[in-house]
């Protein structure tokens, strides 16, 4: 059976095992055909950010993994999915960027669209930047519970209109 058909408990536990050499041979970029990756982020142990795509690639000099394709991320720990065409995960700057076509989902409700985004995991920020001669579109989940609250001043009265014939 070929690595890439392993389950993914197997992969975990080779996972060493399979960039070891990448790393000893010096290799920029290591192409992976799996459908997947999980990163752990540190502080946040047991809570995986996962991205799944079309290809993926690692840089174990640099340790950033660009997912190609199709990408859908899914950050269950901040309540996060998001897709793209092209995800970037900087796991020294714990930095992802997203690319093409980009739709973040947050808690289910707050959402954004643009050409790029970047998420700055320790910031809980994201950076959007639209395409050409676009905009970026945000949509917020806004809690107007006080709408209704009757208010401490009365609303100020319009003078009555007056027609002139």
């Amino acid at each position: 059976m070929p690595w890439y058909q392993l389950p993914k408990l197997h992969i975990r536990r080779f996972g060493l095992a399979l960039m070891l050499p990448v790393a000893l041979v010096g290799t920029i970029a290591f192409p992976i055909q799996l459908q997947s990756a999980t990163a752990q982020t540190s502080g946040q142990q047991g809570r995986p950010l996962q991205i799944k795509s079309d290809t993926q690639e690692y840089d174990a000099k640099t340790q950033v993994v660009t997912a190609r394709g199709n990408v859908q991320m899914v950050y269950p720990a901040r309540q996060i999915q998001a897709t793209a065409a092209q995800a970037q995960y900087f796991s020294k700057e714990r930095r992802i960027d997203f690319s093409g076509n980009v739709y973040i989902l947050q808690q289910g409700a707050n959402s954004i669209r643009a050409e790029k985004v970047t998420y700055l995991i320790d910031e809980g920020r994201f950076v959007a930047l639209p395409q050409n001669n676009r905009q970026v579109e945000s949509i917020y989940l806004v809690n107007d519970s006080n709408v209704n609250a009757p208010s401490a001043a009365p609303p100020p009265k319009t003078p009555p209109f007056k027609r002139s014939n």
